[in-house]
Order: C-alpha cells, then structure tokens, then sequence
C-alpha cells in the first residue's frame, strides 16, 4: 500500500495522511464485502504488517471505523464489522455527533458572549498563550488536546463553574471530535484562525462579536464533520484505485 498518493480536489493536489490511506483502504475493504458483518478484522500486527504503518496511525484509523460506525472494538477480542456503510450520525465516545453539536451550539455560543464581558487580565494570557502555542503545534495529538483545553479556558473566563462543568463532561468527545476533523478534514489552520477570532472578541469586550466568532467555528464544525460523512456515503468501493494504490 502507498502511503505517499495524493488526492487530488478542484485539480488542487492535497496531501493524505497516512491515518487516511489506512482508514479509506479498510473502510473500502469493509463496503466491498471482503470483510462481511461479525467478521473480526486482522489482529493490529497482523495490519500493521500488511499496510506498513505504525501501531499509533493504525489505531488512529480504527478509531475513526468505529466513529462512523462501520466496526466496534471488543476488549481483549479484537474488532468487529458491525455496518457496511457508515453511520450518517458518527458517535465520539458516549455521545452521538448530532447531540453534541446540538448542546455546543446552546452553551458555547453564549458562554463566548458572558466571557467577552467577565473575562479577566489572567484569562486573556492563558487564551493567547494557548493560541500561540496551537498555531505552532504540528503533532495533531498534542494539538487536540491543546483544542479541549482553549474550550475549558474560554467556560472558565465566563465566570460560571456550571458552564465549565458541562465542557468537562463532554471533553473526551470533543477531544475524539477534534482529532477526528483534522485526520479527515484537514481543520488545523482553519480551527486556528476561528480561535484567533474568538479571542480577539474577548480582548476587546465584545459580546457580539464573540458570539458570532463562536457561532462561525461551531458552524464550520458542522459543516466539515457533513462533509465528512458524505463523501464517505458516496464514496463508491470501484474507485477506490483512483485515490490510492
């Protein structure tokens, strides 16, 4: 399998990940057929030797089969085909996509605004310093954990502990969301320019713009994640070769 192919957008060549190589080869085995529903997929060395990828790229790309719903992990059994297409509602840990985004849009976007007014001299150093250190960042491990942490650091600047604790609760799923939007949807820079958006309204003290800062990057969010899925639902198993080798 060749790890280096390049797929090509509008004529814009885009560089795949090597994550992606190994997720679009196994989704496409699975909708195929060569892997039916209840069968166990190869044991990870067993992939890892077939695909030459490393066990963390390996892992990376089933977590996102078990994302779309295509697999599902068994502890100390192995991994499963559970669908031959994947879900329309990806799920990142106990919470399904469309819930997640559904409570998002309803807490972050007003704690954006509360933040932009209660903020303090201390938060706006602890947000830049974040920014500055995720607009560095090149390792998407380190940087979505940076992500969680932008998200908490903005409740916590909105002076209300409920908030906070509500971020906390779905942090592993947004954790799973973030990582799984830049393997797939390439978010990195474009995520980076949204929080710069979003910090800057809390720098002046502008609730609307704060608000709006965030209503765009949860949107674009969105709008990524359905891209995402829909090119997985159209993608047709014949075609495969015309993306890789």
């Amino acid at each position: 399998m060749n790890l280096s192919d390049s797929q090509t957008a509008g004529g814009v060549p885009r560089r795949i990940s090597a994550m992606e190589a190994v997720l679009t080869h196994l989704r496409g085995a699975i909708e195929r057929g060569e892997y039916a529903v209840g069968d166990k997929l190869p044991s990870e060395a067993e992939l890892c030797r077939r695909l030459e990828v490393s066990r963390p790229v390996l892992r990376e790309a089933l977590r996102a089969l078990q994302t779309m719903g295509l697999t599902v992990s068994r502890t100390g059994k192995g991994t499963f085909v559970v669908s031959q297409g994947p879900s329309e509602d990806p799920t990142f840990g106990d919470y399904a996509a469309s819930d997640l985004l559904e409570v998002r849009r309803h807490v972050e976007i007003p704690v954006a605004g509360y933040a932009a007014v209660r903020r303090t001299p201390e938060d706006l150093d602890h947000l830049t310093h974040l920014l500055e250190r995720m607009e560095q960042e090149t390792d998407t491990t380190a940087w979505v954990a940076m992500d969680t942490l932008f998200h908490l650091a903005v409740a916590q600047a909105a002076r209300n502990p409920v908030f906070r604790r509500v971020i906390e609760e779905i942090r592993d799923a947004l954790a799973r969301q973030s990582a799984f939007l830049n393997e797939l949807g390439g978010r990195r820079e474009q995520s980076n320019r949204e929080h710069r958006a979003i910090v800057e309204a809390l720098v002046d003290r502008s609730e609307q713009d704060a608000v709006d800062a965030m209503t765009h990057h949860l949107a674009r969010v969105e709008s990524t994640l359905t891209t995402i899925v829909r090119s997985a639902h159209r993608t047709d198993p014949s075609e495969e070769g015309e993306h890789h080798a």
